[in-house]
């Protein structure tokens, strides 16, 4: 595996101070029904780090309120590990703390609970003013990791979610009620110890990814591609969660993160960001693109289509939507927002500008786009409102008092 210091350099390298910041300027108006906290997690190592994946956790916020922003912090999330380097996730003695946790990739909101990820780990629970109250797990019931990127239904509220471990069982699935009651845990079956980042979910099954990066123990990131492992997409019925899982064989790739799928009749169609490969010894890994994916469940077949050949990552849907027919997604490329007409084909983009540069744009209801953009003009950042309609112009430009470094994940949290 190729070993790089990009992340701690330029926008990637951390930010030593925890700030608190109050009434912020904006350009623009603020929606005054945007009355809630824009919530990112993403990287932060106090100290030298080998990959961009295993810097500690900060969580960087935004509050609005009746057409203002109220306050900006950001905070380290305060892990047993982070509090006491010592805590080891793999002890000496073979056994696991899973409280040991760089808390680094996500931040969720479910049943009351706002929660810290990263899949290597229990969640850490956090308040909406940032700070750390402890590690969740689900009042003692979750025993595994918890992926990243769990899903909610927005049918039934459950918040469906897995766990991966480099000991069998390799993958663990998961669903909790809409009150956060840990209702089920059973393994899914994969012949190793592979990286699965992300799922998906429809009205009527869970979508697994079973693809060719895999453990493999070294500095950074201990995992590399695979060439004998293979790649296949596994179905489950949401019906009968104790049931078999189908599985249905892609062409070798790998996909940090789906944008969405949904039943079509007998197929369920998935959009994904696909890399050709991924931390290939010996090759140069290529950008990821847009695909869709339409399993046939009655011919246990895949068609397999790249929508288009724009460089992109971090997809996401109006979470309301999660699992159903949707038809706009959003991705970010270099320096723009895309928005991709999921039915009609087709993409429209708003481009920051020389020197500015997005995350990952969330969506806030009823139509807004919330991300975060660094100015390298001030070496600033600044929180970008947008309409999901029309992304011609900002509605409103929040300036912020610091630097917010490239990160991950994030929500909009209403009140």
């Amino acid at each position: 595996m190729t070993r790089t210091t990009f992340h701690l350099k330029g926008n990637y390298a951390p930010v030593t101070d925890e700030l608190t910041e109050f009434d912020l300027p904006v350009t623009g108006s603020i929606p005054p029904e945007l009355t809630g906290w824009y919530l990112r997690n993403g990287p932060n190592p106090r100290d030298e780090s080998a990959h961009w994946f295993v810097g500690d956790g900060m969580i960087h916020g935004v509050r609005f309120e009746q057409g203002r922003a109220a306050w900006y912090r950001n905070r380290w999330v305060r892990t047993r590990s982070f509090e006491d380097p010592s805590v080891r996730l793999y002890r000496e003695d073979g056994t696991v703390d899973r409280t040991a946790s760089l808390a680094n990739t996500h931040v969720v909101n479910h049943a009351g609970k706002t929660l810290a990820l990263v899949e290597s780990s229990l969640p850490y629970e956090i308040t909406h003013e940032l700070d750390t109250v402890g590690p969740y797990d689900f009042s003692g019931k979750l025993t595994t990791a918890m992926t990243a990127h769990p899903k909610i239904c927005p049918e039934t509220g459950e918040l469906h979610f897995f766990g991966y471990d480099v000991r069998e069982p390799y993958v663990t699935y998961h669903r909790a009620d809409a009150h956060g009651e840990l209702q089920l845990s059973r393994p899914i079956d994969v012949p190793g110890a592979t990286m699965m980042h992300d799922f998906t979910l429809t009205s009527r099954h869970v979508v697994f990814l079973d693809l060719p990066v895999v453990f493999s123990p070294g500095q950074g990131m201990p995992y590399e591609w695979s060439e004998s492992y293979g790649a296949r997409i596994g179905v489950l019925s949401r019906q009968d969660p104790h049931g078999e899982v189908r599985w249905f064989p892609v062409e070798p790739c790998y996909v940090f993160h789906t944008l969405n799928a949904h039943e079509a009749g007998d197929a369920i169609v998935l959009h994904v960001v696909r890399y050709a490969h991924l931390w290939w010894p010996g090759h140069e890994d290529g950008p990821a693109t847009l695909w869709r994916w339409t399993v046939d469940l009655r011919t246990g077949t895949v068609r397999e289509e790249q929508l288009d050949d724009r460089p992109c990552e971090f997809p996401r849907i109006d979470d309301r939507l999660a699992g159903l027919d949707v038809r706009y997604g959003h991705v970010t490329a270099d320096d723009a927002l895309v928005r991709y007409d999921l039915h009609g084909g087709g993409a429209t983009a708003h481009e920051f500008g020389p020197g500015r540069k997005p995350g990952e744009a969330v969506f806030a209801p009823p139509n807004w786009l919330i991300t975060y953009v660094y100015d390298r003009a001030r070496d600033a950042s600044d929180v970008v409102v947008l309409d999901a309609t029309d992304l011609r112009e900002p509605v409103a430009t929040v300036h912020l008092p610091a630097r917010v470094p490239e990160g991950f994940h994030g929500n909009w949290i209403a009140d």
